[in-house]
Formats: C-alpha cells, sequence, structure tokens
C-alpha cells in the first residue's frame, strides 16, 4: 500500500491529500531519510512524522490488503515516541 494511502487509513492523517503534501515536503522519514508519496509501506518499518508543533515516532504492525470498515478495530501501529515543541521551547 502507498504509504500517503496508509496514513489516511490508519488516521495518522486526516485526508490523503495532507498525507501526501507532508511527504513531498519531507516530513515524514524513515531511517533519517525523507519518503515519498509511492513508497511501499511494510510490516516492521519504523517512520517519524512531523507535524506542526509534535513529533510521532511509529512501527508498522499491519499493512491492510484494501480497505474495510472492520479496519477500525485493527492496531495498525503502534507510537514509540511522541514529542510536543511548545513555542517558548523556540526562543532557546
Amino acid at each position: 500500500m502507498r504509504l500517503d494511502k496508509y496514513l489516511k487509513v490508519s488516521r495518522l492523517a486526516k485526508r490523503r491529500s495532507e498525507a501526501h503534501e507532508a511527504l513531498v515536503n519531507g516530513r515524514i522519514t524513515r531511517d533519517g531519510r525523507a519518503l515519498k508519496p509511492g513508497y511501499d509501506v511494510k510490516v516492521g518499518d519504523v517512520l517519524e512524522l512531523h507535524y506542526a508543533r509534535k513529533y510521532l515516532t511509529v512501527r508498522v504492525l499491519h499493512v491492510p490488503e484494501r480497505v474495510t470498515p472492520g479496519l477500525r478495530n485493527v492496531e495498525l501501529y503502534e507510537v514509540l515516541a511522541e514529542r510536543r515543541d511548545e513555542p517558548a521551547d523556540w526562543l532557546g
């Protein structure tokens, strides 16, 4: 499954276009390298997502064959680390 679609299905991004934009701008990485929207997600991948004020590191647990309503109860990823950046931290 394409990474932009996986982010939408797993609810790590609200919309696929939002996931696509984050990927194009290099805000989602694996092993320190920016990923492209067409990257083929695999079980075990550790992804780092940079939101506006939050960094999230997740491990992919399951990649669905197709999108179905039954995916709501399936754990698609586990959160390994989460960090928030507050505007006050930017001042140094």
